[in-house]
């Protein structure tokens, strides 16, 4: 495991991987004879994988079939991918795929373009650096990619830099400008502001012209988001981060909320929202149930609940989103000054640790992306 960030991890532990390319009764040599007798595709890959929901001990790589790209999509030979939440919910067994997604892990990848086929859309040829919004497959050596989804990894950026961006910066993107359509001026309450859509926020609130608070558990954490330019940081483990923000904007409260925790903070959150103010919930990390007069509270403050997700979005939206996030955002990731934007990383674990990287990520002490390389 290589650090991007803090020290302090453990050595490796061994990874057991599996082979699904022999058949009962046969060796894999009979096996393969056999399909390529039948015209079949043989080629494999190492990606990782879980045979039952668990912990992160339930992890192995496994050699499984490769994918084929079909009509209109690009194969990517992923270089890096980055973990997500939904990576540990998914393996623990609360989070399926979409319909018709890999059941592979990964949301986000970085690589090459390794094949393209008839119908693919864009500059895209053989050989070229990309990054790729995925709904599932980017844990893998390979995985396909309609090409409207895939982006050119910035000038400047490492392959485990751009693998940090793409799922986390288009979620940021989406849940201020589409979604809580933030403007110049107005002031955004960010939870979780050191994760990798926390890290992103800031900086994407910033270029909008807009105020950026963040809440976080550890002093550590709030350094790294000042950092970033957050105006101001609240560790919800020592203090009331409603009553800060309200003393923060001298009790007008916040324009817009970016919650990914829920449930244990509604009041809260609604306490400090602003008269007209936009609280978005893209998470549940605090949990789903809640007690108390929520709607009259929200009422009161004439406040909008807007719910978002990303992975279940369809492929009309997420092409409308890569186009937006390319044309206006992108570029500048590779211009210097204060517009400039970085994409975080905590930590980059090579793939045959991936349970270890599971189980750092349950800890909830990395500052930005957890990032794994894929086997080359």
């Amino acid at each position: 495991m290589a650090e991007a960030g803090p020290a302090g991890h453990s050595g490796p532990r061994p990874v057991t991987w599996s082979s699904s390319n022999s058949s009962r009764g046969a060796g894999p040599g009979a096996s393969k004879e056999l399909t390529q007798a039948l015209g079949i595709r043989t080629e494999t890959l190492i990606a990782v994988h879980f045979d039952k929901p668990g912990g992160p001990e339930n992890l192995y790589l496994k050699e499984v079939a490769k994918p084929s790209p079909g009509e209109g999509e690009v194969l990517l030979k992923v270089a890096a991918s980055a973990l997500n939440r939904a990576d540990l919910l998914q393996r623990q067994g609360q989070h399926a795929p979409p319909p018709g997604a890999s059941n592979i892990l990964g949301l986000e990848a970085s690589g090459h373009v390794a094949e393209l086929r008839a119908g693919c859309q864009g500059p895209w040829r053989v050989g070229d650096p990309a990054m790729a919004l995925l709904s599932g497959g980017g844990q893998a050596q390979y995985v396909t990619v309609p090409a409207e989804l895939l982006m050119p990894v910035p000038a400047g950026l490492t392959m485990c830099q751009a693998a940090a961006i793409p799922e986390a910066w288009l979620t940021a993107f989406q849940l201020l400008r589409l979604v809580g359509n933030v403007r110049a001026g107005d002031s955004v309450l960010i939870h979780a502001g050191a994760s990798g859509v926390g890290t992103a926020a800031i900086q994407l609130a910033r270029m909008a012209g807009a105020t950026p608070l963040v809440t976080a558990g550890s002093q550590e954490k709030l350094q790294k988001a000042e950092k970033l330019r957050a105006a101001a940081g609240f560790n919800y483990k020592e203090e009331d981060f409603s009553e800060a923000t309200l003393k923060f904007t001298k009790g007008a409260g916040v324009n817009l909320i970016l919650d990914c925790i829920g449930g244990s903070y509604w009041e809260k959150n609604v306490n400090c929202l602003a008269l007209d103010g936009h609280w978005v919930l893209y998470g549940l990390l605090g949990g789903a149930v809640i007690s108390g007069p929520l709607f009259s509270k929200l009422l009161f403050k004439r406040g909008s609940l807007i719910t978002s997700l990303l992975r279940s979005r369809d492929k009309k939206y997420k092409q409308m989103l890569v186009k937006a996030f390319t044309e206006q955002i992108l570029p500048h990731f590779s211009t210097e000054g204060p517009q400039r934007l970085l994409p975080v990383l905590d930590r980059v674990y090579p793939v045959a640790e991936i349970q270890e990287a599971h189980e750092y990520m349950e800890t909830n002490k990395n500052v930005g992306k957890i990032v794994l390389e894929l086997l080359q």
